[in-house]
């Protein structure tokens, strides 16, 4: 197994895209709008991806977190609120507050189950920060780290209840950077002392099943390189002193924040402790390189990967998930009105 996941070129696999899946057997695939038409046809797909790869629990990946980050919308899907409305009911009334997550992100897991997407890029746990760029905002539970984490425990409930497996990112922490890096590479002066508050959702959830790292620099870990590719945040941070031992993937490898060519940040990513490599845009160049550069997965990776995914369950029919969605928007919508 190939430990990358890799991004598709559109709606349907190409030949080229068939004959690199089952010569190396990629890891999982990530889906984006340009992948995305109706449901029938999203359905296609990743029946195709597990046909050619022999798994009907491969980690089909997808960014549907609501609010303005979501793959899937109109007029085949619903929107979904942002993070931070639940933040607000929360502050109302914990328990009802709580409750309402867990139903919310039931119901929105229920449509990527229905799709044959299996793993959900969710919950955002980063702290925003006062002054910080605004790429986290409002996709983060708030600025408070106990409701970041007492609410990101709720998501990965309404997730596993509908057996889809979530990925707690940016793990060490987004919500400081002043910089978005898809477009630069952020650097964190703070002292370690202050990157305590950063690092407690994850702490919290180290538990999580899977997690995706941070393009970031941080001066108090490793001011020569980012997390993604740094051996001592990976170890010492986020192995260690956060505790984590799910599937740890990189962030994109084709960020602005990374520089160099994306087959070299993959080798570098998991010579620094990564599982797997993130490579999102379906360029055929890029994922060869990976191919030909890339060490098999590692028995860690494996076992990481097996124990994340006994998550997944085959959904329910299509008419139970419609009934089973309307009873838990309507619950979900009763708790907040009562927070």
């Amino acid at each position: 197994m190939l430990p990358a996941i890799f991004g598709l070129s559109g709606l349907t696999l190409t030949a080229e895209e068939v004959e690199l899946i089952r010569r190396v057997d990629p890891l999982g695939f990530i889906l984006f709008a340009r992948n995305i038409e109706n449901p029938q046809q999203v359905k296609l797909l990743t029946d195709a991806l597990k046909h050619h790869t022999g798994r009907d629990n491969l980690p089909i990946l997808i960014d549907q977190e609501g609010g303005r980050v979501a793959r899937l919308g109109p007029p085949h899907w619903r929107t979904w609120p942002p993070a931070l409305e639940f933040a607000h009911g929360y502050a109302q009334s914990p328990e009802r507050g709580r409750a309402a997550v867990v139903c919310n992100y039931q119901a929105l897991a229920l449509d990527l189950a229905a799709l044959g997407i299996s793993v959900n890029c969710a919950p955002v746990l980063d702290v925003p920060e006062s002054g910080a760029h605004d790429i986290i905002g409002d996709r983060a539970f708030g600025s408070e780290p106990h409701v970041v984490a007492e609410l990101g425990a709720a998501l990965l409930e309404g997730f596993a209840k509908a057996g889809v497996v979530g990925v707690i990112k940016h793990i060490p922490g987004h919500g400081r950077a002043l910089a978005d890096s898809h477009e630069a590479l952020p650097r964190v002066t703070a002292p370690a002392e202050a990157l305590s508050r950063d690092l407690a959702p994850f702490k919290a959830l180290a538990n999580a099943p899977m997690a995706m790292t941070a393009h970031i620099v941080y001066d108090a870990w490793d001011d020569q390189r980012c997390a993604t590719l740094s051996p001592a945040v990976i170890r010492e941070v986020i192995r260690e002193q956060i505790g984590f031992d799910g599937l740890l993937m990189t962030d994109d490898l084709d960020m602005k924040a990374l520089e160099g060519p994306v087959p070299l940040s993959g080798c570098q990513s998991l010579a620094a402790g990564c599982d797997v490599v993130l490579n999102c845009w379906g360029r055929m160049s890029d994922m060869r390189g990976l191919a030909e550069q890339l060490p098999v997965a590692t028995a860690a990776c494996q076992r990481r990967l097996s124990e994340a995914m006994s998550i997944w369950v085959p959904p329910p029919s299509a008419p139970e998930i419609a009934a089973l969605q309307a009873d838990l928007l309507a619950e979900r919508d009763r708790l907040m009105q009562g927070a």
